[in-house]
């Protein structure tokens, strides 16, 4: 019983993970229809800019918003100076924002170098508690946290809020947006650039768990694509439950089934798209 608990508590802190950067996906596909392969590179950097941070002042909160705000500008950048000059087309769009992957790699490399680094955990969730006969991590429980309260917060955001209506009234029809007096131009530069920091959060607070190392940012975006491909593109709740089955599938994968770990991820996509084809969420 203390196997199961373990492994399901390890499948959602890593579910979590991915639901950060799937969430970032979702926003800007729905709003933008942008599909966007530079994703991973805004993990990647989010996490050796806040390495970096960290290393120079001690300050792990301090790391954490420098990163974000870093990979922030960038989404900024990326949005308004480039894929905005763009046609409104995929090939175009997929070729630019995999470049930019490209680029955030090896520079990524030539600046932090090739070895695997860790970001250091807080103190206070450097040890493990005790749940019954479990004894787990804290900073994976932490993980768990703020995957949560980021999935309530982004809900709340979208349901109740009149920042989220404008949003999904832009996603319906930006035309008619447009013509309610809704800045739709800033309104994609804002929502680009906010999930441009949601993955740049996952990149930090998965740090300390995963560690950072040149191909993260591949590895990272294979997984939160196969999220948004289970959940449904452009799927707030979709990105959340895919999270969660894709954290689950790939650490039960890894344990029980080690040789077949990537089977128990892409086995059941395949089922799932081949019964619903736009994903569990999507729209039809």
């Amino acid at each position: 019983m203390t196997f199961w608990a373990f492994q399901i508590l390890n499948g959602v802190s890593f579910g979590m993970l991915l639901f950060l950067l799937a969430a970032g996906l979702s926003l800007i596909y729905g709003l933008m229809r942008i599909l966007n392969l530079a994703h991973g590179s805004y993990y990647l950097l989010g996490a050796y800019v806040a390495l970096s941070v960290v290393r120079t002042t001690g300050s792990l909160l301090l790391a954490a918003v420098v990163g974000t705000a870093a990979v922030v500008g960038l989404g900024v950048i990326m949005e308004r100076i480039f894929l905005r000059r763009l046609p409104r087309e995929e090939l175009p769009q997929a070729l630019l924002t995999f470049g930019f992957l490209l680029i955030v790699g090896d520079v990524s490399l030539w600046v932090w170098g090739g070895m695997p680094q860790t970001l250091p955990r807080p103190e206070m969730l450097a040890r493990s508690v005790r749940l019954g006969d479990l004894v787990f991590p804290s900073y994976r429980l932490f993980v768990i946290g703020v995957g949560a309260v980021v999935g309530v917060a982004l809900w709340l955001l979208q349901e109740h809020t009149r920042l989220g209506a404008m949003i999904r009234a832009a996603i319906d029809d930006p035309e008619i947006a447009a013509t309610t007096g809704i800045n739709v131009s800033r309104l994609a530069t804002g929502v680009f650039a906010f999930g441009a920091g949601l993955a740049a959060l996952g990149g930090i607070i998965g740090g300390p768990l995963l560690g950072v190392y040149p191909g993260a940012d591949f590895e990272i975006l294979l997984l939160a694509f196969v999220v948004v491909i289970i959940g449904g593109l452009g799927s707030l709740k979709g990105a959340f439950l895919g999270g969660l089955l894709v954290g689950l599938l790939d650490n039960f994968g890894k344990a029980l089934f080690p040789e077949f770990a990537l089977f128990t991820i892409f086995a059941p996509m395949a089922a799932i798209l081949a019964v619903r084809p736009t994903g569990l969420f999507g729209a039809r």
